[in-house]
């Protein structure tokens, strides 16, 4: 009874750890967009900023002492943060090319990335349901993305077109640093976070006009500053935290708020909104990845799967740390 007690104990802290780390990741939109940098420099700066901060974390906490590193995962680790960097990159860009809300949830197709590198690099089995999961959330993105005929014919805004590219782009460079944190088993996911921080500084360098940053305001050095304390520390450590006390059902649910949160700050601060048509796109792509986290089935049976994936007794199913959960992802529970 009381061991039943502390695991409900302990499940109870780390939903809210998530649910906190996805409030903070859905307001990182407002901080770019606020700085007024360039997204190479947001990057770069993130990258400095986190480096710090998750470098300080780790030698108190002691997790340099055995790290579980060899040079093959090292070098592994450190293309990992290639990917991510330039991920950041391309979503930051997309954020003023589109909007944050739409660039969020375009982004947020990343896990089918992942299920067709799967099969592509390993030769993962692909079900017809989860096809008909991809089809779905394919479906959904057309939707959201609201392109329209002008888009293509340059009588439109050439920008969103360009930056609907751009949440796409970064979206399949999440999926390449995913399936590379796949293979890093036995490795903090910390120590994986630090290192592609650590490596984007230098790799960032040749794309970062730092004669902009000596006309940074103080305001600017301060959304700077927390996209690196904030988004890239302590996001991070709530989110690791969490994903060691929740089972994987509820971890892919609780990573929907950061879309939520994205698109109300949205619309709270810059008064964005999505028409009719994107509105009925989103739940596509939402219902599309939750199918294809947790194994639903298409048609009758995905409402009695969705049932059986809250039961208690998949919900008492303990739920590992996965080193998946790099930067940004983090954001699918992937996050998260």
């Amino acid at each position: 009874m009381f061991k039943s007690l502390g695991s409900a104990s302990s499940e109870t802290r780390g939903s809210l750890e998530l649910t906190l780390a996805m409030v903070i990741s859905g307001s990182i939109g407002v901080f770019v967009v606020q700085s007024g940098a360039s997204a190479f420099n947001v990057v770069f700066f993130r990258c400095v900023f986190g480096a710090i901060a998750l470098g300080l974390y780790c030698l108190v906490r002691g997790f340099f002492k055995d790290t579980g590193f060899t040079p093959k995962k090292l070098g592994l680790a450190a293309l990992g943060g290639v990917f991510i960097v330039f991920n950041w990159a391309f979503l930051f860009s997309a954020y003023g090319n589109t909007s944050i809300s739409v660039a969020t949830v375009v982004y947020h197709t990343q896990p089918f990335y992942v299920m067709l590198l799967g099969a592509v690099l390993f030769r993962d089995r692909l079900t017809k349901t989860k096809l008909g999961w991809l089809v779905v959330a394919f479906i959904g993105l057309v939707l959201v993305a609201g392109v329209s005929v002008s888009d293509f014919t340059g009588s439109g805004h050439g920008s969103y077109l360009f930056g609907l590219g751009e949440a796409l782009l970064a979206a399949l460079f999440y999926a390449f640093a995913t399936v590379i944190a796949k293979q890093l088993k036995g490795i903090r996911p910390h120590l994986i976070a630090l290192v592609q921080v650590v490596v984007g500084i230098p790799l960032l360098l040749p794309f970062t006009h730092l004669s902009e940053a000596a006309h940074f305001s103080a305001g600017a050095w301060g959304w700077l500053a927390g996209l690196g304390l904030l988004h890239t520390c302590v996001m991070y450590i709530l989110m690791y935290s969490s994903y060691q006390k929740l089972p994987t059902a509820k971890i892919a649910v609780l990573a929907f708020i950061y879309p939520a949160v994205a698109m109300f700050f949205d619309w709270s601060v810059y008064g964005h909104h999505v028409s009719i048509l994107q509105a009925l796109g989103i739940p596509l792509i939402v219902v599309a990845s939750l199918g294809n986290n947790l194994g639903w089935s298409l048609g009758r049976k995905a409402a009695a799967s969705a049932d059986s994936a809250a039961t208690p007794a998949t919900a008492a199913k303990p739920a590992t740390a996965t080193p998946a959960a790099t930067p940004s992802a983090a954001l699918q529970g992937e996050t998260r």
